[in-house]
């Protein structure tokens, strides 16, 4: 038997105007924006916000766009898309590519944005079938980490209702018509970590004179890929990224610094400072060895929480999925090693869901090479690729995943 949630769904979002929306994703995508500076794509947001009848509010916590919607008695539903795009260069050679050279919508934002909009129209039209409060958030900065925890500084739960759950998706790799839902753990932690090997700079013809900090961090890279194989157990999920090494200015010069880049991938806190202090352990060492004039600066820097679905609001919302797209569309993959600031909005507690929505195109996943699913999403474009494209069949069922969550979750007359 199918709840009401389910077929109040349906109902609402029987007749989406899918080419106005899907004109709405290519214009995003057309003109993608840097964390922070996501002035256009909030305008745009808040547009559409207002014509639906909500309470609209722009520049919270920089960018950030809150709509709120009034619907009588009932619990307070946070719906959240980031907006932000990614300093890549697009190489999808679709019609409606990027026109800002070096910036593209390589994670899905401008899709993020264009299922809320659908959603919250969709919800505002359908106001007579439900009760309570829907807010509408359009997050800034959530690739840099910043724009969930700046939009609750600025106010976020006291210039506006304070949600009783909060709801999110994501597009994701794989064919489409798949959610993925993992009631706990679902995003993993991100830390960042930068390294400064101080060196005596000299000549390159007299480097018996030098104390060379690119050999150095080349020993420190080196050394630091044993962390996650000898020094955690098998069953401690982690990744370890050198992302980047700057140093040096010409071929004859030895530099008297060198720089590297980390960035972690964990799942709990003890692993994330087991791994800490193997990192300064290893930078200290290899620069006592290499003789250098002063341990090595290391340097914590931004990071992402853990993103821990709650499990009774998370069965829910994949529940009244499996209603609305049958249960074989529903599926839980566990954790991924990907990290969110969107927990940040949760903030004191408040319970959440979130979850993946495939979006790879038909015939680009038909064509990907792999005898199974995960050779498959290995083959196709990710996330951050130059060439992440998603279907625009998904933008249809991409708005309603999240009406129907919603109205799970609010009280449906």
């Amino acid at each position: 038997m199918t709840s009401s949630a389910a077929r109040t769904a349906l109902d609402l979002t029987a007749d989406l105007p899918l080419p106005a929306l899907e004109d709405f994703y290519r214009d995003l995508h057309r003109h993608p924006e840097l964390s922070k500076s996501e002035y256009r794509t909030a305008a745009k947001l808040a547009e559409g916000l207002h014509a639906a009848g909500y309470e609209t509010a722009e520049g919270v916590g920089g960018t950030g766009v809150v709509g709120v919607l009034r619907n009588g008695e009932g619990p307070a539903v946070l719906l959240r898309g980031d907006m932000d795009a990614l300093p890549v260069a697009e190489e999808t050679g679709l019609p409606y590519a990027s026109e800002t050279p070096g910036v593209m919508h390589a994670c899905g934002h401008d899709l993020h944005v264009t299922w809320l909009t659908g959603a919250a129209s969709a919800l505002a039209a359908g106001r007579d079938s439900w009760s309570g409060t829907l807010l509408v958030v359009g997050q800034p900065a959530e690739e840099t980490g910043e724009g969930a925890a700046a939009m609750v500084n600025d106010g976020l739960y006291e210039r506006f209702p304070r949600p009783d759950v909060l709801l999110a998706q994501h597009a994701a790799p794989g064919p489409t018509g798949l959610y993925a839902h993992s009631p706990g753990l679902i995003m993993s932690a991100s830390t960042d970590v930068d390294i400064v090997v101080h060196g005596v700079g000299g000549h390159g013809s007299r480097p018996e004179a030098t104390v060379d900090p690119v050999v150095t961090a080349a020993y420190i890279v080196t050394r630091l890929q044993t962390v996650v194989s000898r020094e955690l157990a098998a069953r401690e999920p982690a990744v370890l990224t050198v992302g980047k090494i700057e140093a040096g200015t010409r071929h004859n010069i030895i530099p008297s610094e060198a720089h590297i880049a980390l960035n972690l991938r964990t799942q709990s806190a003890d692993v994330r400072d087991r791994m800490l202090a193997a990192i300064r352990r290893i930078a200290a060492g290899e620069c006592t060895a290499a003789g250098c004039p002063r341990e090595p600066t290391v340097t914590v820097g931004s990071s992402f929480p853990v993103t821990v679905n709650d499990m009774d609001t998370d069965r829910r919302v994949a529940a009244v999925h499996g209603e609305v797209f049958g249960a074989g569309a529903v599926l839980d993959f566990g954790p991924v090693m990907g990290s969110e600031d969107f927990p940040l909005l949760a903030e004191g507690g408040l319970p959440y869901s979130y979850w993946f929505v495939t979006s790879t195109p038909a015939e680009v996943w038909d064509a990907a090479a792999g005898g199974d699913l995960m050779q498959q999403l290995a083959a196709v474009p990710s996330n951050h690729s130059p060439q992440f494209a998603p279907d625009l069949a998904t933008v249809g069922p991409g708005v309603r995943t999240l009406v129907s969550g919603a109205l799970e979750m609010l009280s449906v007359r």
